[in-house]
């Protein structure tokens, strides 16, 4: 209840402070005419400032700006993770995880993280916050409905106290009950920013803090029995709420904190508006917090083995800090070159050792390390070049990345991008040490780092099509998959476990994107071809990934309403998908069910009326004549049909 009275405050506070209405005396003044006895209209004409005036700003300084526009990839981003989700596939209710449909291997980083993969789809990474500089206060409220009781909620606001300090709040939440048996996902996002820069424009401070708690009930999917009565199509199964699952009583949390902080002084300001020949120095501080649990009432014996029979419960937690210094120099001929340090320290680990027959099993993963590196960013004409690069000087965790990118813009219709991306690091913090009430989930391991090479072309013709093609090879490849259960007494054949691959994994991945248009119809086109060069034993991705959309879109009342109507269908072929552990919380390899590979089609009516965008969409309609029987996991149903509507709202005040 306090989330919500917190979304009433965000969205009604700001209404109330900023709709007084303001009367300008002849000296200038400006004075409150909400109480003046004389009962006079008062119309504002002053004019409203542009659109491109309402600006976002990521961690690296690229700038944008507010879009209330209406299109068909607006529609593509309009659900829970706010993000075009076509290389995903969803679990049955919203903030459950998403099996991958592909990968990308562009990212680079020096540290392991916690692990829990499946539980971070919907977590905020420092560069998915974005800072603002806004003319007059700006709110967004966005809303959309989820599967039985609950509703996903996202709203925002972010001012100008003063034309050079702004800052923004928002919360995110989500409550969605499921249509299966123990499936609740209950789940807040809270951010805050400050964005500030003093008049001389000599110093420059971004900050940012996120807090958010990822809940979910677990039921580790439908059991045999079950699985054979979903499969069977039979309506008398229709109501999903019958069907058994494995068990009821688990819960997964994901609980994480982050203070950000990036700013900058500009020793030598610069001879000219370039800033040429101008030095600044900056320190970066990234503060970072995670506590993931699993717990259990009843001990589930396909997980084979445990310490207790009741009450299980396994936490786990992990803080970071890394501060980075930094100096860069920028001139107009050389192009800007920086240099920079990062001291590191990490906590991982457990509240107790694990004493066992053959050894000890540590409770911490614990110490400190420093990285050094550069970046250099030179733009000709066109032609723009980035780079940038790290190492660490340290035993323990040894790594490093090499990250660069040239692109070159020929005209409006045309241009090229190439990128190159190597990193080498250790694997995530849970294939190393993991601790568990499950004797299976107990281990100490030490792996050689990931080392991964990948190289991207993308091309971008506006009247032709927009080409991606991306190769990645990894050495060391570190996943989890399936080991026999030699334990007697147990009804687990099989057992997760981590597993480092001793070949080479060669993947390749092309996309093709083409939009059509004759008179108010279009057709939006996006293919994905993908292989599996080396390494089809552990890494498993669907040959063809498919998604076309066939719209009517155009103006209606004067041009007051834009409507747009249509059909989006996607498709992917048959693969071997990985399977989910919820102890984990993560994928892991299985050799045993081949994912059917199965369309899905969308019916959507979208709609703009000034800054408010409306969407209904009736998803996965082809299940209205044909029963659902499909998977998006192995034991995980796909998503049935559903009516989905709701808004993005901008308020410009």
């Amino acid at each position: 209840m306090k989330k919500y009275l917190f979304l009433l405050i965000l969205i009604v506070l700001p209404a109330v402070l900023f709709s007084q209405t303001l009367r300008t005396n002849q000296n200038g003044n400006t004075r409150n005419i909400n109480n003046q006895d004389d009962n006079k209209t008062v119309v504002d004409n002053r004019e409203k400032p542009p659109i491109e005036d309402y600006k976002i700003i990521s961690v690296e300084n690229d700038t944008t700006y507010v879009d209330t526009t209406l299109s068909i990839y607006k529609d593509y981003k309009y659900n829970y993770l706010r993000k075009d989700n076509f290389e995903l596939l969803p679990f049955t209710n919203v903030g459950q995880p998403y099996n991958q449909l592909g990968y990308s291997f562009q990212d680079v980083s020096l540290l392991p993280d916690i692990g829990a993969r499946g539980k971070h789809f919907p977590y905020y990474e420092v560069d998915d916050i974005h800072y603002y500089n806004v003319p007059t206060p700006l709110t967004e409220l966005y809303f959309k409905t989820t599967f039985e009781q609950g509703q996903n909620v996202d709203a925002f606001f972010t001012t100008n106290m003063t034309p050079r300090l702004n800052f923004s709040i928002a919360y995110r939440g989500l409550r969605s009950l499921g249509r299966y048996q123990h499936i609740l996902a209950s789940q807040g996002s809270f951010r805050f920013t400050i964005n500030y820069q003093t008049k001389n424009n000599r110093y420059d401070l971004k900050t940012h803090f996120v807090s958010q708690d990822l809940s979910n009930e677990e039921n580790g999917g439908l059991s045999p029995q079950a699985n054979q009565q979903y499969s069977s199509g039979d309506d008398e199964f229709d109501d999903r709420s019958v069907l058994e699952v494995n068990y009821e009583d688990a819960e997964t949390l994901l609980l994480t904190k982050r203070f950000f902080l990036k700013h900058h002084y500009k020793v030598l300001k610069g001879n000219d508006s370039t800033g040429n020949n101008q030095l600044r120095i900056g320190h970066q501080l990234n503060f970072t917090d995670k506590e993931y649990s699993f717990t259990q009432e009843t001990a589930f014996a396909g997980y084979g083995n445990t310490y207790e029979d009741t009450s299980l419960r396994d936490e786990v937690e992990y803080q970071s800090v890394a501060n980075t210094l930094y100096g860069r120099y920028q001139n107009n001929i050389l192009g800007d070159f920086t240099f920079k340090t990062r001291f590191t320290d990490y906590n991982y680990g457990y509240r107790s050792k694990l004493i066992l027959d053959d050894g000890v099993i540590p409770n911490r993963l614990t110490g400190n390390f420093l990285s050094v590196g550069g970046a250099y960013q030179k733009r000709i004409g066109g032609f723009n070049l980035k780079a940038d690069a790290m190492i660490n000087l340290s035993d323990e965790f040894s790594g490093n990345y090499i990250k660069a990118k040239a692109d070159y813009k020929l005209n409006e219709n045309y241009a090229v991008e190439a990128g190159i991306a190597v990193n080498s690091r250790a694997p995530n913090f849970n294939f190393l040490l993991f601790q568990s009430d499950y004797v299976n989930y107990n281990w100490r391991n030490t792996y050689d780092n990931i080392q991964s090479q990948n190289i991207s072309l993308t091309l971008n013709a506006k009247k032709i099509a927009n080409i991606e093609a991306d190769f990645t090879q990894i050495n060391n490849y570190t996943y989890f998959g399936l080991r026999d259960n030699i334990a007697e007494n147990t009804e687990a054949d099989s057992l997760v476990t981590p597993f480092q691959y001793g070949e080479n994994v060669s993947y390749a991945k092309y996309k093709l994107k083409r939009k059509f248009t004759l008179g108010h119809f279009s057709l939006d086109n996006t293919i994905m071809y993908q292989q599996v060069l080396n390494g089809k034993d552990v890494f498993r991705v669907p040959d063809f990934v498919t998604r076309q959309a066939l719209y009517y879109d155009n103006h209606f009342f004067e041009r007051n309403l834009y409507l747009q109507t249509g059909f989006i269908f996607k498709y992917f072929t048959s693969y071997k998908a990985n399977a989910y552990d919820p102890v984990l919380a993560e994928f892991f390899v299985q050799n045993d069910y081949e994912l059917e590979g199965f369309p899905s089609l969308d019916f959507i009516v979208n709609a703009k009326i000034r800054q408010t965008r409306i969407f209904f969409k009736l998803e996965n309609a082809q299940f209205l004549w044909n029963q659902n029987t499909s998977f998006s996991s192995p034991i995980h149903p796909s998503r049935d049909f559903s009516l989905r509507f709701g808004l993005v709202w901008n308020f410009f005040l």
